[in-house]
């Protein structure tokens, strides 16, 4: 079976590999890289004049397995030194791509994603929506990944962002840990 990527993704990887070269020394680490979340990103590099010379990298394969609605994320010395962009899709598959040039350094994929019976919106199948956030000082990537079984749930995960590997004590099943007053997570 053939993979399928989103042109979308396609573009956005070369778009990022684009502006983030390998010495940027920009990590992009959460949704729209800034704890605020209020949408605002200044990168004091990029300049009118830095973006009236970029071009596409024509060169960057980073084709990948599943619907992207997530952010990618840019990381700073991945394995080997090399920058890497993170990317995570409705498959339930997790990407960490060479940011130079595409290449998959390790791949994961974290369950069966939910396909039917969602009373929710019209994304099919259903996995990993939301963007990762990555903990630099620990090298730990956390998302949430809707999980299909005898019976739908989130879960949420803790992957190595250098080898993919699921770290100790993860994932949490979020239904059974998330209680308040009596009160469970649906």
């Amino acid at each position: 079976m053939k993979s399928s990527t989103p042109t979308f993704a396609l573009i956005l990887a070369g778009f990022c590999a684009a502006i983030f070269p390998a010495n940027a020394q920009v990590n992009v680490t959460q949704t729209q890289n800034n704890l605020s979340r209020d949408g605002l990103y200044i990168d004091s590099a990029f300049t009118t004049s830095a973006a009236a010379s970029l071009t596409r990298d024509l060169s960057f394969n980073g084709t990948i397995s599943g619907n992207v609605y997530a952010q990618p994320l840019y990381i700073e010395n991945g394995p080997g030194g090399a920058a890497m962009i993170i990317v995570v899709t409705e498959s339930n598959n997790v990407y960490a791509l060479n940011a130079s040039t595409g290449t998959v350094i390790w791949q994961r994929n974290v369950g069966t994603p939910v396909s039917s019976g969602l009373p929710c919106g019209n994304i099919s199948p259903l996995g990993i929506t939301g963007t990762p956030v990555v903990d630099l000082a620990s090298r730990s990537l956390f998302f949430d990944a809707m999980i299909d079984g005898a019976t739908k749930k989130h879960f949420i995960y803790s992957l190595n962002v250098d080898t993919g590997a699921i770290n100790s004590g993860w994932p949490v099943d979020v239904e059974a840990a998330a209680l308040y007053n009596g009160t469970v997570f649906t």
